[in-house]
């Protein structure tokens, strides 16, 4: 059954406007989205909960109706959005996927009141596991105006080494064939907040440890067609974890046809 959502507002401590699409009923739940995503891309997931929790898809800053990610971004700025969004629903549950993930467990660090915490697959380098040297390329190319050759440097700097040796122009072809219409648009849009929000990623390289102060039970979510193995790390510091992990889904799990598997996880885990 489809539910009607309802477009929301909440200023956040640098008084930048945050939306937040709100549907459902029951225990507030936020949802993060990730590098490169919108609210929007969470909808089916968000349907697939909307039975069991109030859930609030928040646009993060730089999208849509949220306002402007400012000339002092930071992942600081992220969490004062969630923390605005929390005080205002009384949210106790939160989900982050990918650079929303890193965003969730940076935000429940410095707030008690979010008692459960659930990732997939987060945006967390261990080690250099999420490199960046990729970036002066993408910036380069950005600068140039030229989205698709930037869009190539981030797919061949954060893919697996084989995709280093594909040239340039055939995956110009492909992308040009898979990503295209509304969903191109909205990459090419991103593309900007996406090297923004890498370089805090790399900023906060091996700053995992400090997830030991959260109080907040945590559920770790991967799925099996990926190489990300930070939950073995992650499950090690933190105080209370569980992993949950889907055999058949892969890094866009939570946004692609894993939507319904995801949101049953997360019903099982938030309601017990």
């Amino acid at each position: 059954m489809a539910h009607a959502a309802l477009s929301e507002f909440v200023t956040s401590k640098d008084s930048t406007q945050i939306n937040y699409q709100t549907i459902g009923t029951g225990p507030a739940l936020i949802i993060i989205p990730g590098a490169l995503s919108l609210a929007a891309d969470y909808h089916a997931l968000a349907e697939a909960l909307a039975d069991r929790f109030t859930v609030h898809s928040i646009e993060r800053r730089g999208r849509g109706l949220s306002g402007a990610m400012g000339a002092d971004y930071s992942i600081r700025k992220e969490c004062e959005d969630v923390a605005a969004v929390q005080a205002k629903t009384g949210a106790p549950f939160i989900f982050g996927h990918s650079y929303g993930g890193l965003i969730a467990f940076e935000a429940v660090r410095g707030n008690t009141a979010l008692r459960k915490i659930a990732v997939y697959e987060p945006g967390i380098s261990i080690d250099h596991s999420i490199p960046i040297e990729w970036a002066s390329a993408y910036q380069a190319h950005l600068n140039a105006g030229k989205p698709l050759d930037a869009f190539i440097d981030f797919v061949q700097g954060l893919g697996p080494d084989s995709m280093k040796w594909v040239p340039k122009w055939w995956l110009r072809l492909i992308m040009l064939m898979v990503v295209k219409g509304e969903e191109w648009h909205k990459i090419v849009a991103l593309l900007p907040a996406n090297l923004l929000e890498h370089q805090e990623v790399a900023r906060l390289d091996n700053s995992y440890p400090n997830y030991d102060q959260i109080s907040a039970c945590a559920l770790l979510m991967a799925g099996g067609k990926g190489p990300n193995t930070a939950r073995q790390t992650l499950s090690g510091v933190l105080p209370q974890s569980e992993i949950k992990i889907f055999p058949k889904l892969d890094h866009f799990g939570p946004t692609k046809d894993g939507a319904s598997a995801v949101a049953e996880a997360l019903k099982a885990y938030f309601l017990k």
